[in-house]
């Protein structure tokens, strides 16, 4: 078959080539004596070269719909096979798809040997949704060649949604793709998004008989495999493909992440140091093999290879961050803050300086704690309201719940549209003394997010607060905990705190029973002092002294209830 790559790729491209500026015409003579509409070109059986000068200056002068009305025009005269090509490049940065398919579609119609047109026909068809005619057009190349290289055809047309990626495998599956792999390896794709992956296997076992070796090949029949095979032998397909291709460093980290996935961390450590030997130089499996160290308590590894990552300026914030957390599980906190106060990525820096902040909190130094927040503000306005909130955090676990409130509200004049200092000031505000103004800023909150849970839920216990009936309180907290583990809204914080609301409001209705069935799982799995302190006057209104004396034991244990540690006071943002 002709080569037609060179020709696809420069079409189907948005970007300019160099022979497509008028610059390259600028040698012809008394341009502005040049007619202005090709209407007044004597009728020629092959393209005018003044219509077509006439066209590339119109598209130098951003005269584009002109110029490719000319190219256009000019493309169905004889021996156009050019013009045809530069006013398709045209139409398709100018026009839409559908446009581009049209005129592709008329052109090759009256040039029905003109295989590249074929290809442009295919690609457009499939761009514009039009899996009917691009069925057909690739039906026609495969019968012409049934290896055709389709790769061009293919780039930047899978759909986004699953009713086109089901029209677009209706469309494939009547065309002979058994030796052609990247159309079997489009069906593959398309099946195994579809579950059905014993089907999806054929396809793909196919293309690898063209291209065993060829490694996104490899990886999509592993992913295909990881549906209908045991673990162990899609491990086995992965490290043998591997083996054949040692320089794949896509292959290591497939297998290495499918090993995570699998929690079978060890191994995948085992093969990061592996494949850090032979990729002495990749900064990404440098970091990969340090994290898992991390993850696995070996920290001696972890800060070797951070370390070495180190040397490397565009990676140094992330060394460091991570030397950070190595040292702080080590208990080394003095080292921790160092590496900590070190990293500067925008990214990174905010979570850096929050650990600092509670390094120093440890210690009881408040000060300390004050100036780190103090100095992230200077260095990174982007950050200055974080840096208020978790400064008001700090006052208000000091008992100064006045100074932290008045911070906050001249915060919020200095950054007015933010949420984050808005709602926080809302936060500090005493329920039932400030109701007037909590309440206005949270319904101000609510209009301008009406999906952020956090603002529902702050809402919902205001109005029990006020109201230990109110219909739209309790209705904003249940709704929260009926959200589903598996729905993206999910928060295992809100959900929390949405039951502590639901139980303290029971509570307060001497509603006992239903405070224990709101808290008592939630605290076996994941005990809090404010959920166990619930449970505690649950059990003693119900005067179960077993239950009393065992929770106040295990919240004495695991708080220091009842010692005045300042600790123990429960945060509300």
């Amino acid at each position: 078959m002709m080569n037609t790559d060179a020709t696809n790729r420069n079409t189907f491209s948005n970007e300019p080539t160099q022979n497509e500026s008028a610059t390259t015409i600028t040698s012809v003579a008394n341009v502005n004596s040049l007619p202005p509409t090709i209407a007044a070109q004597p009728t020629l059986t092959e393209p005018s070269l003044y219509a077509l000068l006439d066209a590339e200056f119109s598209a130098d002068r951003n005269d584009r719909r002109r110029a490719v009305m000319i190219y256009k025009q000019q493309s169905f005269k004889e021996d156009a096979t050019a013009v045809f090509e530069r006013a398709l490049s045209l139409s398709l940065r100018n026009e839409s798809v559908e446009d581009s398919l049209q005129f592709a579609k008329t052109w090759q119609d009256q040039n029905p040997d003109h295989v590249p047109a074929w290809f442009y026909v295919a690609h457009l068809a499939l761009r514009a949704h039009d899996y009917l005619l691009a069925g057909e057009t690739l039906n026609r190349i495969l019968r012409y060649d049934p290896r055709a290289d389709l790769s061009e055809i293919l780039i930047g047309i899978y759909p986004n949604t699953d009713n086109d990626k089901r029209e677009l495998l209706a469309a494939l599956q009547p065309l002979d793709s058994e030796q052609n792999a990247s159309l079997s390896v489009l069906k593959a794709g398309l099946l195994y998004q579809f579950n059905e992956p014993e089907i999806a296997i054929v396809h793909i076992n196919r293309a690898l008989e063209r291209q065993p070796d060829y490694v996104p090949f490899v990886t999509l029949k592993a992913d295909i495999l990881r549906k209908i095979e045991k673990p162990e032998m899609v491990i086995n397909y992965v490290s043998q493909s591997r083996l054949r291709n040692p320089d794949s460093k896509s292959l290591y980290l497939y297998e290495i992440r499918y090993l995570l996935d699998l929690k079978q961390s060890e191994q995948a450590w085992q093969l990061l140091l592996e494949a850090h030997n032979r990729f002495a130089d990749d900064a990404e499996i440098t970091l990969l093999a340090a994290l898992v160290s991390l993850d696995i308590e070996e920290y001696p590894s972890a800060d070797r290879l951070l370390n070495m990552l180190a040397k490397s300026p565009a990676y140094l914030d992330q060394a460091y961050y991570y030397l950070g957390i190595s040292a702080e599980r080590q208990q080394r906190f003095d080292q921790a803050k160092y590496y900590l106060n070190g990293v500067m990525q925008e990214d990174l820096v905010l979570e850096a300086r929050k650990k600092v902040v509670a390094f120093e909190l440890i210690n009881d130094d408040v000060d300390a704690a004050i100036a780190t927040l103090e100095k992230l503000r200077k260095e990174f306005n982007v950050f200055a309201p974080d840096t208020y909130v978790l400064q008001a955090d700090i006052l208000w676990q000091q008992n100064e719940p006045e100074e932290a409130l008045r911070l906050l509200t001249r915060a919020a004049r200095k950054y007015p549209n933010s949420e984050m200092l808005l709602f926080a000031r809302a936060q500090l505000l005493d329920d039932k003394a400030d109701y007037v103004v909590k309440r206005t800023l949270l319904n101000h909150l609510q209009a301008l997010d009406p999906s952020n849970l956090s603002y529902q839920l702050s809402y919902a216990q205001l109005l029990l607060s006020n109201e230990r009936s109110s219909e739209q309180g309790l209705a904003l907290a249940t709704a929260i905990i009926q959200i589903r583990y598996d729905d993206p809204r999910y928060d295992n914080e809100l959900h929390l705190q949405a039951l502590n609301i639901l139980a303290g409001n029971a509570l307060a209705n001497e509603d006992y029973r239903q405070v224990i069935n709101y808290l008592q799982t939630p605290y076996d799995v994941l005990p809090t002092l404010r959920s166990g302190t619930l449970l505690l006057r649950a059990y003693q209104g119900l005067g179960d002294n077993d239950k009393v004396d065992a929770l106040l034991a295990d919240l004495q244990q695991r708080f220091s209830f009842g010692q005045h540690n300042v600790n123990d006071r429960i945060q509300l943002y």
